[in-house]
């Protein structure tokens, strides 16, 4: 009888920790922020309000292209209402239009989507496809470095203000290869001033940033990445795999580190 062999899915490069962030409303504390996670190597996720740029303390539509770049933009509407109180077709359009200016703006399909005061309902999630946005993020706190079940109700590691450096240093730690690991922290930038605190993330960034086995991506690389590997289509007998997506992927065979190659086929 043909020994089965023992295949894992991995982070690239054989990797199986990542880490990404997510932070809100583009204020102008996100200009010190980017330079401390340009520093360290990590990558991020800015969620921003079209609607407001450049008023206030906000980002203005001329810097946002050059400060995110590297990063991910992503939707927080077009002007921050709860939404789970608003019509849904102005949810709709809160969201589209919020997309089309940024999308102008940074050059690229803005695909994910930080709710607004945290507000969302099953039935609002089910709209989201429909707006081409393939991820959300809600607030609070797992405690935990699972892969979210559902990518529209998809819930960070903590936010920056519970227990982060104790985390990390749980993250750090990690050694079982066989689990994927995920740390993800939410917050806004200008609670770093308003906290007087700035020296947690630096803190945060110098312990877990520029680690050779820590993946770092933006939100919208990580659901793309855990897409196409579970669109990976396995040989029946377990010696070829076929990627249909151009995405390259890795995966662990019986111990051994294999890099699947968009749009081919692999033997194992």
């Amino acid at each position: 009888m043909r020994e089965m062999k023992k295949i894992y899915y991995c982070f690239p490069g054989g990797r199986f920790k990542a880490l990404t962030m997510s932070y809100d409303d583009g204020k102008k504390q996100d200009i010190k922020l980017v330079e401390i996670f340009n520093k360290f190597g990590i990558k991020g996720t800015f969620n921003l309000n079209a609607g407001l740029l450049g008023q206030d303390d906000r980002i203005s539509k001329e810097d946002v292209k050059k400060l995110y770049e590297g990063h991910e933009v992503a939707s927080h509407t077009y002007n921050h209402p709860t939404i789970a109180r608003c019509p849904h077709d102005q949810i709709v359009q809160q969201i589209i239009e919020d997309r089309k200016i940024l999308e102008d703006i940074v050059g690229y399909p803005v695909r994910g989507l930080a709710y607004p005061n945290g507000s969302y309902t099953s039935e609002i999630k089910k709209l989201l496809p429909y707006c081409g946005i393939d991820y959300a993020r809600i607030v609070g706190d797992s405690f935990d470095f699972a892969l979210p079940f559902d990518f529209y109700e998809w819930k960070a590691t903590c936010h920056h203000n519970h227990n982060l450096l104790k985390l990390a240093e749980q993250f750090l730690s990690f050694y079982k290869k066989q689990y994927l690991y995920l740390f993800y922290v939410w917050g806004h930038s200008y609670e770093f001033d308003n906290d007087n605190n700035w020296d947690l993330i630096e803190e945060f960034c110098r312990m877990v940033g520029n680690q050779p086995d820590i993946w770092y991506a933006t939100n919208i690389e990580i659901v793309d990445y855990i897409k196409a590997l579970q669109n990976l289509k396995f040989s029946a007998n377990g010696e070829f795999v076929y990627n249909p997506s151009s995405i390259d992927v890795w995966i662990s065979v019986d111990d051994k580190i294999v890099k699947v190659e968009g749009g081919k086929i692999t033997k194992l």
